[in-house]
């Protein structure tokens, strides 16, 4: 089964930040060799809003760094959708209320993939099976 990356963990896998486990780097890059892992549309935008209010610093200006994500081996980007967008306002239990995560379980629902974060709220959300996760 696929995975998509939740933003923070494509952030650290990108810039290197010791906070990702050597053992999720492992699950990281043994699902890109096997189904490839995905990138939705909404982190990119999440991780241009954080850049552009000086909330993160990327090692390169954030088009770049896209492109060189998307340069990486295995590595795939998830469109937005009208489905997904739907979905995103009628997920089942409760969730909180962020829009880009909201879209990333959503998008992991319709698709069939394993959300992989470190989000706690977003794995208890997977506990109670709303959606599938794998802690990174």
């Amino acid at each position: 089964m696929k995975l998509l990356l939740d933003t923070h963990i494509l952030i650290w896998l990108m810039e290197g930040v010791d906070r990702l486990p050597p053992g999720s780097r492992r699950k990281i890059d043994a699902a890109a060799a096997r189904e490839g892992i995905a990138v939705s549309a909404m982190s990119f935008w999440e991780i241009a809003m954080l850049d552009s209010h000086g909330r993160i610093a990327l090692s390169r200006p954030v088009r770049e760094w896209r492109d060189l994500v998307l340069d990486a081996p295995g590595v795939s980007e998830i469109p937005l959708s009208g489905e997904v967008a739907i979905e995103s306002v009628r997920l089942p239990g409760d969730l909180h209320g962020d829009p880009a995560d909201r879209i990333l379980v959503s998008t992991a629902r319709l698709e069939g993939m394993v959300l992989g974060t470190r989000d706690g709220r977003l794995l208890g959300y997977g506990n109670r099976g709303h959606v599938r996760t794998m802690k990174l």
